[in-house]
């Protein structure tokens, strides 16, 4: 017999789509806040490969400003204190973070599935806070001349959710922005990333190292 699809229907202070590092850490701090708060995230899990897997010196500063910072380092992760890169034959030093006015004078190298886990399980301690999975924003609820909800799917069926505010954080191709007709800004970045995965032997050097030479 299949399964009969449920319509749920939540209200809350705000209504977060899309549970990454900025929706996820703008969910923790209402909570923390008082706020009555729903993250929306639509995978099953944070297990994504193509993530920023660097928690840069401001964002640990903040994450010691919450009283957090001791345990967040207790995680897997590498320091990169500098940034180098060889051009041609000369290294060229491109960054070094020693010198910063902060309590963490590097980038911390560390998978996002990490970072994302150890602030939902924060943000959980909350009982204003919460967190659903699989609950993919499908449209915006709109009454006279405001937008008052989103819609949901998941795997159970319909989910609304009316709120206060609403925040789109749901990636470069956000449903939230295309639905409420908002305009992007293409300024053009003439760059593009190549990802791949290499092995690392227990001799290579801690410290990030980038090349450019000219083919011979």
């Amino acid at each position: 017999m299949p399964a009969i699809s449920k319509h749920e229907a939540l209200t809350a202070g705000c209504c977060i789509a899309g549970g990454g590092p900025a929706g996820m850490m703008l969910g923790f701090l209402l909570a923390r806040a008082g706020v009555e708060v729903v993250v929306l995230e639509k995978h099953p899990d944070f297990l994504r490969d193509f993530r920023g897997d660097t928690i840069h010196p401001s964002t640990l500063e903040v994450i010691r400003e919450l009283g957090l910072l001791d345990e967040f380092l207790k995680l897997p992760h590498e320091e990169a204190r500098r940034l180098s890169g060889v051009i041609g034959d000369e290294l060229v030093r491109l960054a070094d973070f020693t010198h910063l006015r902060t309590r963490c004078r590097f980038i911390a190298m560390m998978p996002q599935w990490d970072f994302l886990n150890f602030l939902a399980g924060h943000a959980e301690r909350y009982s204003n806070f919460h967190l659903r999975m699989q609950a993919e924003v499908t449209d915006l609820i709109e009454e006279g001349d405001r937008v008052s909800g989103v819609r949901a799917s998941t795997p159970a069926g319909l989910l609304t959710i009316r709120s206060t505010l609403i925040v789109g954080a749901d990636g470069r191709h956000s449903v939230v922005r295309e639905r409420a007709g908002l305009v992007v800004d293409d300024l053009g970045a003439p760059i593009d990333v190549l990802w791949v995965r290499l092995s690392r032997r227990p001799s290579d050097c801690a410290e990030p190292l980038g090349r450019i030479a000219l083919a011979r």
